[in-house]
């Protein structure tokens, strides 16, 4: 059976829960979307605030601080949230792919072997059984190392520890300078056949999350070898389902996962710097007109705060003194324009009370856009 765009763009909305709210908690919804972008902690509460009926922040703040679902880089290399019962698998699949990239660099140039780091971060996961700051750690690792060589292997040390970032009373969760606390259930690192078990766990939260998608999604969306990913998926056999994509490349998916209707409404929505529903595909067409692409998602990794309609990027947000400024890149229609504006006024609402003008400091990419359509939605004085 060969999918369309259409259907595999509607497929992955319904996944992510953004072709109808769920009515369900923060910590399930954080499960169903598999791993929420937390690059900026206030993503994983706007990224929820699109996902949830009626969300309210105290939810997520309360799944948080029960440990419910905690906030790490299991993929990707960069921080998400994920429950807390998907975060051991996890961070197992992608543990070779870290050892590669965060174990040499800086830490070969001091002199430390990567096989010495390795071992100097999990006698850190015991120092950190309890919180601990950034400057404590780093303390800890000079009192070893000295303080030259731990400051070069620092950077490469605390992102391959499967450490998490401790909870702390902030207006989304987490303070600017970071505190660090090792995942209670700590991941197996070091170990090639847990990696490979774990990574076939992997594609299957992947495919509930995001399916249909190919092995090369996997390795994009968990930034791990293709070859790997590949292997994961053959390892599972009947296990999945196959499709053809719209360019006759082959996807994969679980058996009883549904395909909506291609023309099912998809509603506008502002969603979250960084959301993965732009960002788990090797094809980012999937919801991102190729041309917009480079608007978008900047040469330094930003991925900017969009606005989704008929389920593609069509524009970009944020917040100025009197609302949410929209910014559109082609003509929308009065009712789009509406539904953007009820929306709005819905995200003001969730930001009034933590950070209002959140995101500031990327406002600046906004004197580099092209001329477009600019509408200033929910009309009222922002704090």
């Amino acid at each position: 059976m060969q999918l369309t765009a259409s259907q595999l763009n509607r497929a992955t909305l319904a996944r992510q829960s953004l072709l109808a709210r769920a009515d369900t908690d923060a910590a399930s919804a954080i499960g169903a979307a598999v791993a929420v972008q937390s690059q900026a902690p206030a993503s994983a509460y706007i990224g929820l605030w699109n996902r949830v009926a009626g969300f309210d922040p105290a939810d997520l703040d309360a799944a948080y601080a029960s440990g419910a679902v905690v906030r790490g880089n299991p993929v990707r290399m960069t921080l998400h949230t994920v429950a807390a019962a998907d975060y051991r698998p996890l961070r197992e699949a992608t543990e070779p792919s870290l050892y590669a990239a965060k174990l040499g660099g800086r830490i070969a140039d001091a002199g430390l072997p990567a096989a010495d780091a390795a071992a100097l971060a999990a006698e850190l996961l015991s120092y950190t059984a309890e919180t601990r700051t950034a400057r404590e750690c780093e303390a800890w690792l000079a009192e070893r190392l000295g303080p030259e060589t731990a400051k070069a292997a620092w950077p490469g040390i605390r992102q391959y520890a499967p450490l998490l970032r401790a909870v702390a009373d902030a207006p989304w969760g987490f303070r600017d300078k970071v505190d660090y606390l090792a995942s209670p259930e700590r991941p197996t690192l070091g170990d090639r056949e847990v990696a490979d078990a774990s990574l076939q766990q992997l594609v299957l939260r992947y495919l509930a999350g995001f399916g249909p998608a190919s092995a090369a999604d996997v390795a994009q969306f968990a930034m791990v070898q293709r070859g790997k990913a590949k292997q994961a998926v053959l390892a599972l056999g009947d296990r999945l389902v196959q499709y053809e994509g719209p360019a006759g490349e082959v996807l994969h998916d679980l058996p009883d996962a549904s395909l909506p209707d291609p023309d099912t409404p998809a509603p506008p929505r502002l969603m979250a710097m960084w959301d993965n529903v732009f960002l788990a595909y090797v094809d980012r067409s999937r919801t991102i007109p190729p041309e917009l692409r480079t608007t978008f998602i900047r040469n330094n990794g930003d991925v900017l705060p969009m606005l989704l309609v008929d389920g593609r990027a069509a524009g970009l947000w944020r917040p100025v003194e009197h609302g949410i400024e929209a910014t559109a890149f082609s003509p929308l229609p009065d009712d789009v324009w509406a539904a953007l504006d009820l929306e709005a006024r819905g995200l003001v609402k969730l930001l009034a009370d933590r950070e209002p003008h959140v995101y500031r400091r990327h406002h600046h990419w906004w004197d580099k856009l092209p001329d477009a359509q600019t509408v200033i939605l929910a009309q009222a004085r922002l704090r």
